[in-house]
Formats: C-alpha cells, structure tokens, sequence
C-alpha cells in the first residue's frame, strides 16, 4: 500500500462519520478528528497565521495604552502594585528574560501619566486600547464565518467591560497563584493531614483550569455572536493545554538560546516575546476555530467543499428555509426558527443560511424577532408570499454589484427573458400556504 492509499483510508475512516446526523451514533472520537482535521486545513491555509501576525503587530502597539488604563482600573481595587508580578507569571515562558521585561513594561506605563495627558492624549490612548480589542474581534469573527460587526452600542459596552474588568479578573487570578506559592500558606496547609498531596496536585492543575477559564470567557464574549457555553469550554481545554504546553516548550527553548542573545544582543528579549506572542495569539484562535466546528456539526459534514452555492443549491436552501419558517409561523411542529437550528436541520453550514436569509430580510420576506437568540418569521402573511417570489430572491442572492457591466449580446438576453416568463408561468400564482397544504394533504 503506497502513501495515497494510506491518505485515502484515513480519509474515509475520519470523514465516514455524520456529526449532524440525528439518527447515528455520537462517536466523540470520529467528532473529534474532523475537528481537528477541519482546524489543521484552516491553519495550512495561511489565514490563521497571518491573523495571529496581524495581532503581534496590533498588540506590541497596543500593550503600554492598554497596560496603562489597566493600571488605572487597578488602582481604584487597591492591587495595582499586583501589575509587574501578574505580568511576570503571564510571560514565565520567557524564562529569566520574563523578569527584565516586565520590570521595563511597568516602567513604560509608569512614565505614561494619564493625568497629564490632556482630553486629547487620553482620547489617543482609550483609541488605542479600543483599535486592539476591535482587531482581536474581527480575527475571532473571522474564524467563526461573521461578516457583520456589532453596532456602535454594543461595542462601547462589551469593550468596556472587558477594559474594567478584564485586568481585575486577570490579576486577582494572578494573585491567587501567587499566594498559593506562598511559603508561610503552604506551611500551614501542608500540617494538615493528606493536604501535601492535594495542595501538590492543585498546584498543578490549577494554572491550567485558570488559563481555561480565561479562554472560555473570551470565546463566549469576544464573537460577535451567541457561543455556546459547552463549545466554548471545547475549545478553551485544547487551546489552554496546548498554550501551557508550548510554555514549557518554549521555556526549555529560551534555556537554550544563549547564541540568539550574541547575535541579537538586546533585541533578543523583543524578538523572543514576539515570537512568543505569535504563538499566543495563534493558539487562542485555533482554539476559537475547533468552538466554532463543535457548535457547528453541519460545517464538518461539508468537508472541503466550497463556501459558495450554485444557483439551484441557492434555490434548494432558500425555498426549504421558508418552508421552515412557514411550518413554525403556521403552529406546526417545527423547532423555533434561529438561524442555528436552520443550519442543523438543513445540514449546510451557518454562514451560508446566514447569506440566504439575509437574501430573503432584504426582499422583505421575512424579519428577525426581538427574542435572543432572534428567530425568523415571516414579514406577512404566508398567503401572500408568493413562490414566485421566494425563487427570484434565491436567484439574486449573492449576485455581482456590478452584474449590468457584463457583456450580454441580445439574443442571450432574449433568451433569459424568456426563461424567466416561463419560471412564472410553471409557479403561477402558488403561496407558500399552498404549498404547505399540498404537502399535508
């Protein structure tokens, strides 16, 4: 048996498996490797890496503002001097070098005196700290296949929140590392009976459950969308393994790169923590993908096939997508009408049915509901929508801007014309009612 035919078994014993399929098996392991499979294309596809260089970038802009409103924040709770320790523990990895840095980082965001800034300097730096937190949106948008961003509202809240109370969680999960590594606690527990062992087995697995705790609350809040929580926890256990893994990896690396310090001399330290955060960066949003395939079975049944429909899928999706929402709007037995449980049934990915149904809201067919997460209805009622209607909003979904700038000889266009008089003709005047009593009859 050669390669290829190693590679095609494999393939077919990962990709044998429907994730979305009600009436199978689960199979965690099969689950498991289509994710992880799914995951590693998106990564050998470039996008991942070049997001995560993007975000090196932003952040080494972004890190002494952000640090310094930080700062600000911390000092209304009394623990800002917990600042240059929490950040030695975040960039332990870096070794001894962690130590160095973190004393100049502080000693930045000690000369940037936000009192003395001015209205324009503070507004300069509350931009600054914004431009990264929108950036590492969009980079988790991107991986979760959302192309709207939230409103100007809904930014200002959830960026507010994670500015004041992000460092506040950090850093009080900072300093409740530190004072389990407290000689005089760890004295008194260890008294204890049996408590050596638990207090040895803590300190182990406690960095771990604090960096996944951390990852779950960014994958939930950060996507501009509803994440679920058990997804979410999905990705933060192998994103938070892999990340403390790649520490230890990376600090045994850093033990033994003596020669980059003589080449680079005192570059080296900036180019260890850019690679480092790269790697960081990197991790979360490998993390955020495999959430966004375990909320998502239907995705991994599509495999690699492409993210564009052809015009009779289109139709296919749109007009069983009002035939969905005309059973529940009717009081059939039909699961509410979000656009996850559309996915589900229909077994195409969610962004796709997120273009189809934005397709439909444009043409003023159907509206979102005012619940959340929002379900579709229609915009009246299903005696007056026409199939006409709902094939012709298929048939211009995803259509060209500049479709009128193509050249199209007259006989072509004559020709179109009259398949399009006789599309109407073969529908008539059929309601989506019409339909749903044909279908129960």
């Amino acid at each position: 048996m050669n390669l290829k035919d190693i590679k095609q078994a494999i393939a077919n014993y990962i990709w044998s498996y429907n994730a979305s399929d009600p009436e199978v098996e689960h199979s965690y392991w099969h689950h498991f490797l289509q994710i992880i499979a799914l995951v590693v294309r998106d990564w050998m596809g470039g996008m991942l890496t070049l997001r995560s260089m993007s975000l090196v970038y932003t952040t080494l802009l972004s890190i002494v503002p952000l640090l310094a409103v930080s700062l600000s924040v911390l000092k209304g709770f009394g623990v800002h001097n917990q600042l240059e320790p929490a950040l030695i523990t975040l960039l332990e990895p870096l070794g001894e070098k962690s130590i160095e840095l973190s004393a100049k980082l502080v000693g930045f965001v000690d000369n940037m005196k936000i009192g003395v800034l001015g209205t324009l300097g503070l507004a300069l730096l509350l931009f600054t700290v914004v431009s990264l937190i929108q950036k590492i949106e969009a980079a988790f948008n991107a991986t979760w296949r959302l192309h709207s961003s939230r409103s100007l509202m809904q930014r200002f809240s959830n960026y507010l929140s994670v500015v004041l109370v992000g460092p506040v969680l950090l850093f009080t999960a900072a300093g409740i590392t530190a004072s389990l590594g407290s000689h005089s606690i760890l004295v008194a527990i260890n008294e204890l009976p049996v408590m050596s062992d638990a207090v040895w087995i803590a300190g182990k697995i406690l960095p771990y459950l604090l960096v996944i705790g951390a990852f779950t609350f960014i994958y939930i809040l950060v996507p501009n969308t509803r994440v679920k929580p058990l997804s979410a926890l999905y990705g933060a256990v192998i994103a938070g393994i892999l990340w403390k893994g790649s520490g230890y990896m990376f600090t045994v690396f850093m033990s033994g790169s003596t020669k980059y310090t003589a080449i680079y001399s005192g570059f080296a330290i900036t180019l260890m923590f850019m690679i480092w955060l790269f790697l960081s960066w990197l991790i979360l949003l490998i993390g955020s993908s495999i959430a966004y395939y375990h909320q998502h079975p239907e995705r991994l049944h599509w495999g690699e096939l492409k993210s564009h429909l052809s015009a009779r899928m289109r139709e296919q999706v749109v007009l069983q997508l009002m035939v969905s929402i005309g059973r529940y709007y009717d009081g059939r037995s039909q699961p509410p009408t979000t656009i996850d449980n559309l996915a589900t049934y229909q077994q195409v990915p969610v962004e796709m049915i997120g273009r189809m149904l934005e397709a439909l809201e444009q043409d003023g067919l159907i509206r979102r509901s005012s619940d959340e997460p929002p379900c579709y209805l229609p915009v009246r009622s299903i005696n007056r929508i026409s199939l006409n209607e709902i094939l012709r909003s298929s048939r211009d979904a995803e259509s060209a801007d500049h479709v009128d700038v193509f050249i199209c000889d007259a006989s072509v266009s004559e020709l179109l014309t009259r398949v399009d008089e006789r599309f109407t003709f073969v529908l008539g005047d059929q309601t989506l009612a019409d339909f749903l009593e044909k279908e129960n009859a």
